[in-house]
């Protein structure tokens, strides 16, 4: 058996080893381990080992991960996630639909300091659903609104997955950060815009809310004045280069403890939970990309993304045609996998096909480009049937919703991801402009 054959059997051992449910940092391990050393031999697998484990562990950029992961649980324990839908609610809650268009921008909101969109979801899903079902939404459209809104907790800096996918592809985390916040912004306004037409088509969906007075507007905007100075002096700090990644998540980590202790909400108790699932989510991310470190070796020995490269080369498809089938093979996945996993798995496969494609532009604004569609099309895949992930947390959290209909009512918001990555494929400038302009 050839070496890409070995590869080529090893990838699709791996795709029925996650099949069974096996952690994907175990079998992404386990299969590399096996592929490296029938190809190189038992002991250079033992080299590489002894060697990758102290250079990933001790890697300075990853030390941004648990930082931005401690953060969004001080933000959960500071009770932002709450004040960001009852601002939203307050100032949009009494037109059609306002409500759940309230719950979006809470997404987004609590997607600044969050960077996970499963736990965006649950968070928001706790909040706001029991407020929609007081105004009589319909559970298809409250459902709908916040498993979509979810996705948003990645997209919009700061995200995990988007610095996961830069040290895979070694890209520059600011710049990716700076890329995905206008396609973030496009996001918010194609699902607002979602919202309004499924309200206009159906009144009865999404009833409007009480109207409020201006002191009480008012008052809810100075109860998310941290979730805002936060995002200020993170994002503010980290585009303009007054702070590296991680010094970045080090001022959001500890502004948002300030807040969560000054609220009331960080209590002993609280802070050693806080630590506990940092620890935790931080062990199991670290695990996952040692094991995608040593797959990706084996891939490499394998030469199976060069056989890839060479394929896609020769076989005379168009690169936007490659592209299109990537991002459908993404949405597939995206129904049975979470993001980051997807991420590690197709990263050191797809980018170098990509990167072998003639696109028309340089290898870094190529990255930038790339990373915000594959970011996107993961995302959409999490609220695509059968098999959506938020979709089942949000369903999770409204046992009175029947999954048909939770599926039903993100079929507007899918409608509006398909011409999101539509315009941002055709028009790159969309995510390049800010790095352009900020990078010069």
């Amino acid at each position: 058996m050839s070496d890409v054959a070995i590869g080529l059997t090893g990838f699709i051992v791996l795709l029925l080893v996650l099949a069974v449910r096996v952690p994907i940092g175990v079998g992404m391990l386990i299969v590399g381990a096996i592929g490296y050393a029938s190809i190189a031999g038992p002991n250079a697998l033992l080299n590489y080992l002894k060697t990758e484990m102290y250079w990933r562990y001790t890697s300075f950029d990853l030390s941004v991960v648990p930082l931005f992961i401690l953060m969004g649980h001080f933000a959960e324990k500071a009770g932002l996630s709450q004040a960001l839908f009852r601002a939203a609610s307050v100032w949009i809650g009494h037109v059609r639909g306002g409500m759940a268009m309230a719950a979006i921008g809470a997404c987004a909101g609590f997607g600044t300091i969050s960077g996970s969109s499963l736990a965006t979801a649950a968070m928001m899903g706790n909040v706001a659903i029991p407020e929609l079902r007081r105004y009589n939404y319909k559970g298809s459209l409250a459902t709908g609104a916040l498993a979509a809104g979810g996705t948003l907790g990645i997209l919009i800096p700061p995200s995990i997955v988007l610095i996961i996918f830069a040290l895979m592809v070694e890209g520059n985390i600011v710049a990716l950060f700076q890329a995905a916040f206008l396609p973030g912004l496009l996001a918010v306004a194609g699902y607002l815009m979602a919202i309004a037409i499924v309200v206009r088509i159906d009144p009865d969906a999404g009833p409007a809310g009480q109207r409020t007075t201006s002191k009480e507007k008012w008052a809810a905007l100075l109860d998310i004045w941290p979730v805002v100075l936060i995002f200020v002096v993170v994002m503010g700090g980290l585009y303009g280069g007054l702070f590296t990644p991680t010094e970045a998540a080090a001022v959001g980590a500890t502004g948002t403890f300030l807040v969560a202790v000054t609220r009331g909400g960080m209590r002993r108790e609280g802070f050693v939970e806080s630590l506990l699932d940092t620890a935790i989510t931080s062990g199991m991310i670290c695990l996952i990309l040692l094991g995608a470190d040593v797959f990706n070796a084996f891939l490499g020995f394998s030469q199976l993304p060069i056989a890839a490269v060479d394929f896609f080369q020769d076989s005379g498809l168009a690169p936007m045609a490659v592209l299109l089938g990537m991002i459908v093979l993404y949405v597939l996945l995206g129904c049975v996998m979470d993001s980051l996993s997807m991420i590690l798995l197709t990263s050191p496969v797809f980018w170098p096909i990509v990167a072998g494609l003639e696109f028309g532009m340089e290898a870094d604004d190529l990255k930038l480009w790339f990373g915000v569609i594959t970011l996107i099309v993961v995302e959409v895949g999490l609220i695509t049937p059968p098999v959506g992930l938020n979709v089942f947390v949000i369903n999770g959290i409204a046992r009175d919703v029947p999954m048909i209909d939770t599926f039903r009512g993100v079929l507007p918001f899918l409608a509006s991801d398909a011409v999101r990555v539509a315009l941002i494929v055709i028009f790159p400038t969309i995510t390049l402009f800010l790095p352009r302009l900020i990078g010069g």
